[in-house]
């Protein structure tokens, strides 16, 4: 069994973050682990704080895990402040773990900020050099681009931008932008592949670009295509989406496992 492993927050009311992550490795027969870099109070409609632990645990925990478990792939979700990116990425370096996911995650679904904007610069030069693939959605890809998103053109143009920082792919997810279909676009520096559905008429989104992360860092355990690991990502992520679970009082999360739910029932 591939084992896979994601370095990002805890979500307590479990729809994103690491209990998103884990739920997608267990759902695509992956053996998943983790190493917490925060852990916040958080239900479906907030984050009423967040607790950051110290940047030499956070690479204690993944020491531990490579030295025993060992890890196919992984990838990094909420990585808060400068020096847990430099931490986790000195341990990646360190045992030259790949293929590495960078989920930039610097919002939450409810507004509230995830990373300190210091660390931005530190995602730029110390992760992306490292990583197969950055998925940042729109928001996030227009501030690691420094540019305005508003087209498909746009998109294209942040692509460009964030792949000269030297990760080998980048995915920019089409979610936040307006229209009937959703258009996701993956770039290797000289081709665009697109990936375009029907827009979802679904409320319960919590989780979900952590969990369409996850699900391609399990795919990429296993696939070494990155065009085909994130089609079979998408494919996973978008039942999820559809079968999501009215649980809480604000947007709540995917059922990462109805596909399970439906064979035993």
């Amino acid at each position: 069994m591939k084992k896979v492993l994601t370095v990002a927050g805890s979500d307590s009311g479990g729809g994103a973050g690491i209990q998103a992550d884990l739920k997608t490795f267990a759902a695509l027969r992956v053996y998943g682990t983790s190493a917490i870099t925060a852990v916040t109070a958080q239900n479906t409609s907030r984050v009423a704080a967040v607790h950051i632990l110290p940047a030499d645990f956070v690479a204690g925990q993944m020491e531990a895990i490579v030295e025993d478990i060992g890890v196919d792939a992984l990838k990094t979700g909420m990585l808060p402040n400068p020096e847990i990116i430099r931490a986790v990425a000195s341990v990646i370096r360190q045992f030259d773990l790949k293929p590495l996911v960078v989920d930039p995650v610097m919002v939450a679904q409810t507004g509230d900020a995830l990373m300190e904007k210091d660390a931005i610069t530190a995602l730029l030069q110390d992760l992306l050099p490292m990583a197969a693939i950055v998925t940042p959605n729109l928001d996030e890809a227009a501030i690691l681009a420094d540019i305005k998103i508003n087209s498909l053109n746009g998109m294209k143009t942040a692509a460009k931008v964030i792949h000269g920082y030297g990760s080998d792919w980048v995915l920019v997810k089409g979610g936040h932008m307006a229209g009937s279909k959703v258009t996701d676009l993956l770039y290797d520096g000289k081709e665009f592949f697109k990936f375009s559905s029907p827009r979802l008429q679904v409320a319960n989104t919590h989780g979900s670009g952590c969990t369409y992360a996850a699900a391609i860092t399990a795919m990429l355990s296993r696939i070494t295509a990155v065009p085909e690991a994130v089609e079979k990502a998408r494919t996973y992520l978008l039942t999820a989406l559809e079968e999501g679970l009215d649980i809480g009082k604000g947007s709540g999360p995917l059922h990462h496992f109805a596909n399970f739910y439906q064979e035993w029932s």
